[in-house]
């Protein structure tokens, strides 16, 4: 663990490596997607293989951006607030590539039949509320973003990542007809992190 006290020569270490092996292990679900893919290996549905996959990875990445702050108030590490936006990006992106898949493989961009299926379909709709939060903070996580914004209301905006991700763990459940332990388990992580950031700012 990096703490104030760990050498200087480490720290930097540290600096110059971890985000550079996040990202590429960012990489990888897209990766193995693409080579299932290539390898004939998307189940007997394919398009709900991607849409599911897709959306499962958004709600991972967006459950580990989330867990930055809280890891490093419990640890003390505070390297790992490098990671949050990048990792909020990611998460960003996996639920862009989630929403394409769905709009296009799934809807082949049919406008009508989606705004239809949204109305319709309540867990599309409880989805898409999360994206509409998600998208601007995606649109704001540059540095001249932050500059402009000023740090207090960037923050509060911010802080928009929580509620969104509450959605997305109800946009799994109402999804989902059976099996329930799967969003049971991102529903008590999501707690726990709320949990945390709650009891270490009171």
């Amino acid at each position: 663990m990096t703490t104030a006290a760990t050498p200087a020569p480490r720290r930097s270490l540290v600096r110059r490596w971890l985000k550079p092996a996040v990202f590429t292990l960012s990489l990888v679900p897209l990766a193995l997607l693409v080579v299932r893919g290539f390898t004939d290996n998307l189940s007997a549905n394919p398009v709900e293989f991607i849409i599911r996959y897709l959306g499962d990875w958004a709600l991972r990445f967006l459950l580990l951006a989330l867990a930055v702050t809280p890891v490093r108030l419990v640890t003390g590490w505070n390297e790992v607030a490098r990671l949050r936006r990048m990792l909020g990006l990611f998460a960003f992106t996996y639920v862009v590539l989630h929403l394409l898949a769905y709009t296009g493989l799934d809807q082949g961009f049919d406008l009508v039949g989606l705004w239809n299926d949204v109305m319709k379909r309540i867990y599309i709709t409880v989805g898409m509320a999360a994206f509409v939060m998600l998208a601007p903070l995606a649109a704001t996580s540059t540095d001249a973003m932050i500059r402009k914004l000023g740090g207090a209301r960037w923050r509060l905006l911010h802080r928009l990542a929580y509620p969104a991700g509450v959605l997305a763990v109800i946009h799994y459940f109402l999804m989902i007809k059976a099996g329930y332990q799967q969003p049971a388990i991102y529903a008590v992580i999501l707690a726990a992190l709320l949990a945390v950031r709650v009891v270490k700012r009171a």
